[in-house]
């Protein structure tokens, strides 16, 4: 599944992966549509990062091992994977010799040039993994637990960028928490929040449809501000995951004094117009979240016990109907959240 540019998106046929001695090709099985690929679809620009070349999307993937690189072979014993293991994969690379900050070095995810699947951020752009087959490093695999199928781990990617927001909060056990934003990232979070020990959970959203998967996936509450509910007061923590500036007066209004926001939903790159005053007044704690360190790890441990996903999963397509479900994925209408796209 390749963009071309705004607007042109296609099914295309490319040659399959070398087998480079020291990766893995995985037979890919399933991906999840993310705003971001649907972000550069519709403009070929995603956050800080522009579309300068054809670009394969897809950063949340699973499938099967389908061939070892004899250079691999040693590093995938250990780690226990054969030929048909299932998996899922972390999508980042580090590159680039940087010196950081010793209380930044195991926040690898605020490493200052990571390449990631589907990225136009640097040239040449990182190739996702909508694709049958992808060629990937052994560190990148991560087995998938009893219990997981391959479709489920698609999900896996955007349930660790949710842990890592909750994370971001510290220890919420006990405490009141609102998640604004119910589409996958912001449904996750609620799953994430009540797995942290939140005694309270409020979902929010402009979407009836988002808020039903929100109380599927454990929201105690839910808050339709389209609707003329108001939200909740003197919130201990708030998880900001729509990315709409004119929501976030709104969200700081409804923390209390001292409170936490952490905004994991993807902001405009450019300059924004927002009610911040309560930042000040209220001495909010305004932090940001960035994708996650190894959370996806965690994501799958949970997904094989308390958590069950499928409430995300609304929609699937083949890879031969890659178009519609970007359709589906874009307008929320129709009641999509995670749309599924069958690789195999």
């Amino acid at each position: 599944m390749v963009v071309h540019g705004a607007n042109d998106l296609r099914v295309d046929e490319v040659p399959d992966p070398a087998d480079a001695q020291d990766t893995v090709i995985v037979a890919m099985q399933w991906g999840g549509i993310c705003g971001s690929d649907v972000a550069y679809w519709k403009s070929g620009v995603s956050g800080t990062a522009v579309l300068k070349e054809p670009l394969v999307l897809g950063h949340e993937v699973s499938g099967v091992v389908e061939t070892i690189g004899s250079g691999a072979a040693a590093e995938m014993a250990r780690l226990g994977i054969e030929v048909g293991t299932p998996v899922t994969v972390h999508p980042a690379t580090l590159v680039g010799d940087h010196s950081v900050a010793p209380e930044l070095a195991a926040r690898t995810n605020l490493w200052p040039e990571v390449r990631y699947f589907g990225s136009a951020a640097f040239q040449p752009h990182e190739q996702g993994g909508f694709s049958q087959f992808r060629a990937v490093r052994p560190d990148q695999l991560r087995v998938l637990p009893g219990g997981v199928s391959t479709k489920e781990a698609a999900v896996a990617e955007p349930f660790g960028v949710a842990l890592h927001a909750v994370a971001r909060a510290g220890d919420i056990s006990g405490r009141s928490v609102l998640v604004n934003g119910s589409g996958p990232i912001g449904a996750l979070a609620v799953a994430a929040a009540r797995e942290a020990g939140a005694s309270r959970v409020v979902a929010a959203d402009l979407s009836d449809a988002a808020l039903d998967i929100a109380r599927r996936m454990g929201a105690h509450e839910t808050v339709n501000p389209g609707s003329g509910e108001l939200l909740p007061q003197d919130i201990d923590v708030a998880i900001e995951a729509s990315g709409a500036p004119r929501a976030l007066g709104g969200v700081f209004a409804a923390v209390r004094r001292g409170g936490v926001v952490v905004q994991v939903g993807n902001l405009p790159a450019g300059e924004v117009s927002a009610a911040l005053g309560n930042v000040v007044t209220r001495e909010i704690d305004y932090r940001g979240a960035y994708r996650f360190v190894d959370e996806i790890s965690t994501a799958l441990d949970l997904m094989a016990g308390r958590v069950d996903v499928s409430p995300l999963m609304t929609h699937e397509v083949s890879i031969d109907e890659a178009v519609r479900g970007f359709e589906l994925a874009a307008d929320r209408s129709v009641g999509s959240s995670k749309v599924m796209i069958q690789l195999a």
